[in-house]
């Protein structure tokens, strides 16, 4: 059942990503990012459709991701890419352009911002089921598999510099116009903001690491008052070579301000804190067991 709800997902979102090319993006002269930017502006130019160069670049990246990237994802990615460009030749060959958001050229960045938004809802759907819209995301996967020291954010953001680029001459028509270079990197920031901030879920949590020499104390009140348990770690400190302890404990944004509460009745303590975008685990087990003894 959860697989099957992950491949709906996927769909659904293929389905989405269709509409938001043919309603908000083709009709306005600027390419969004990526493989489907070249896509779009070869469209633009030739006529040659997004659906079929969609599937000429995504079904070959597909295959290799099957054998050098993750199985797993190769599919969902090539199940993503076929749906997309199948919804997105059947709007084009429908009688549908009343529903275009058509500015001629004025005020384009409105559909711009809302094609962002609703791309971002994609990207961050598709990569928490561990899928990809294709083109670049692909690229760079492999990439990052191949060198994990190289950093994603560098290698995404340099292929969008390209398309970016080269949408001004693509879209000047004879006369040189930064217009829409402006337009592709606005809907970059915008997809990619969107895209993080629901990759960020109810789940996510603040880890505090807290070095005290006060565990006892600690302990109780955060037991107590937040019904909260931490994991404790015997250490040394090496300046005074007086015993302390290391505590570990994550908590949720709702518990953040009393946490820190109590961290600051202690003197002789010190702590700092890391955002922690998901949490996993069942604890539900440990909750029994505390109270059976």
């Amino acid at each position: 059942m959860k697989k099957l709800w992950s491949y709906s997902q996927i769909v659904l979102s293929a389905v989405l990503l269709a509409f938001v090319y043919y309603v908000f993006i083709v009709t306005n002269s600027f390419a969004p990012a990526g493989l489907n930017g070249i896509a779009t502006m070869i469209q633009y130019k030739t006529g040659f459709s997004i659906s079929y160069m969609s599937l000429l670049i995504n079904i070959p990246l597909s295959v290799l991701a099957y054998f050098l990237v993750n199985k797993d994802f190769a599919v969902k990615t090539l199940l993503f890419s076929v749906v997309y460009s199948t919804v997105f030749l059947l709007l084009q060959n429908s009688d549908l352009t009343f529903i275009q958001y058509v500015t001629l050229g004025h005020d384009t960045i409105y559909p711009v911002i809302l094609s962002g938004v609703l791309a971002g809802v994609v990207y961050g759907v598709c990569f928490r089921n561990n899928a990809s819209t294709g083109g670049t995301d692909v690229v760079s996967r492999y990439i990052t598999k191949v060198r994990p020291e190289t950093n994603f954010f560098i290698i995404t953001f340099t292929l969008n510099a390209i398309v970016a680029i080269a949408s001004i001459f693509v879209y000047s028509d004879g006369v040189l116009n930064y217009k829409p270079m402006a337009l592709c990197i606005m809907y970059c920031f915008i997809s990619t903001f969107v895209g993080n901030l629901l990759l960020k879920t109810t789940k996510t949590a603040y880890k505090f690491t807290i070095i005290t020499s006060h565990k006892d104390e600690f302990v109780e009140e955060i037991t107590h008052n937040l019904r909260h348990g931490c994991t404790e770690i015997d250490a040394i400190g090496t300046y005074t070579g007086t015993k302390k302890y290391v505590l570990i404990c994550v908590v949720n944004k709702h518990q953040l301000n009393d946490f820190q509460s109590i961290i600051s009745k202690y003197d002789d303590t010190f702590s700092y804190f890391e955002m922690v975008n998901e949490t996993y685990g069942n604890f539900k087990n440990i909750k029994q067991h505390q109270e059976k003894a």
